[in-house]
Parts: structure tokens; sequence; C-alpha cells
């Protein structure tokens, strides 16, 4: 009898007619390797492999291929080691002038550094420290610190309060000087987070810049003016 998965022209007019069953599809290499993952998705509960912890990849180990789960999990221990190096500091630093050479000029290639200058009693000065500390945290990977300025810098004139300054491998990408620079008290975290994306210091989630609130004069002026004193006239 003739094979009827033979490909003959024959056996295609007969399975057009349904006289014999269509012909069994072949099994590719790539079709074995989608029905692996799609197993190892099921037992695991559809969570795919790059998103398992250590542990998660160990229970696999037990039921599938040991070599091709080995090699899934050495994969996931280097990515996890690469982010670990990357986010590692997480907090707001305080600095003095000693520490500037080694915290900012020798922070280490692809660090950014983001400083601010402040002084206590100055409103801005206390939010802006207030969005570092929650910035930090949310941006591991970038080191946040921050001075009273005239400890970081002598004379540093209160009028320029706060400063902002971004660096980047030790150069200077970015610096913001004084109240208006930030809108006043109307300045919000939102807002500074997608500052320093535009100029790469953070990898923002935000999708678009947010909208700036109409700034109160009255609360920048006064929230600096009582601070600053006859020496702080000169231009720094």
């Amino acid at each position: 009898m003739q094979d009827p998965n033979e490909d003959t022209e024959w056996n295609d007019i007969l399975r057009a007619k349904g006289i014999i069953p269509p012909k069994e599809a072949e099994i590719t290499e790539d079709d074995v390797v989608n029905m692996m993952e799609q197993t190892i998705q099921e037992k695991s509960h559809g969570k795919a492999m790059e998103n398992m912890n250590l542990d998660e990849l160990d229970e696999l180990e037990d039921d599938e291929d040991e070599e091709i789960l080995a090699q899934y999990r050495q994969q996931r221990i280097a990515e996890i080691k690469r982010l670990q190096a990357k986010e590692k500091y997480g907090f707001v630093k305080e600095i003095s002038a000693q520490d500037y050479v080694q915290e900012v000029n020798q922070a280490g290639d692809g660090v950014w550094v983001i400083l601010h200058l402040y002084k206590q009693g100055i409103p801005l000065c206390a939010l802006l420290n207030q969005y570092f500390a929650t910035l930090a945290a949310k941006f591991p990977a970038t080191k946040f610190i921050k001075s009273i300025s005239t400890v970081c810098i002598p004379n540093y004139p209160d009028k320029n309060l706060p400063t902002i300054f971004v660096y980047y491998e030790g150069d200077m990408k970015k610096q913001m000087v004084g109240p208006t620079e930030f809108g006043g008290m109307n300045i919000t975290m939102e807002e500074l987070e997608w500052i320093l994306s535009e100029v790469g210091a953070v990898k923002t989630t935000l999708e678009k810049k947010p909208e700036r609130k109409q700034r109160n004069t009255f609360t920048v002026l006064s929230g600096n003016s009582a601070n600053q004193d006859s020496s702080d006239d000169d231009d720094y």
C-alpha cells in the first residue's frame, strides 16, 4: 500500500478530497525549543525565566534539562551581580570639602553624581533635601550627595542657594544655581526627576515633562532673603 505521508501529487489529490488524512507535520528544532520553553513556563505558572529568582531556577533544575537550566541560572547570576554593582548607592551622603575629590572627581567610570549645596534655615533647600532622599532610593545607580554650602565652598553666597551640580565621570554636565532656577517652592519632585533625566543622570519612568505650577514669587523671596547677609552681595 502506498504511504499516505509520502509527498506525491496523487496523495495531495486524495488529501484534498478527504480520502486520506492530512500529512503529519514534521517537528522542527524550533518546535522542540518552543515546546520546552512552554513546558518550563507552565511549571513555573507562566513566569518568564528571566524574571525568576535563583531558588525558582533551582527548583526547575530538578525537572528539566540540567545543562540548559544551569546555563540560564549562570546568566541570571551574572545579571544580578551586574545590577548590584551599579545600584550600590540608594541614599544621600553628606560630604565636606575634603571628600569632594574622592566623591565627585574620582567617583568612577559610568557614575553620575548629583551634588546639592544647601544651608539650614532655607525652606527651598530643605524641600530639595527631602526630594533627594526619595530620588536616591528610587535611583540607586546614581550617587546623590549634599553639603552645607560654606563647608564645601568657603564664602559661597546664600543668594546662590540652593545649588545643584550634576557630574558624569567627574565632569560637570549641568548646574542649577539660585531659587529662580528651580521655580521656588512650587517645584515638585517629579519635575526635579525630569530635569535630572534630561541630562541623563537618572532613568525616569515619567512619560512626559510634568507641568510646572505657577511660581509663588513671595515664597521664593521670603524663603531666601532672610538668610542673606551683606557678605553675599558679591558675585561668587
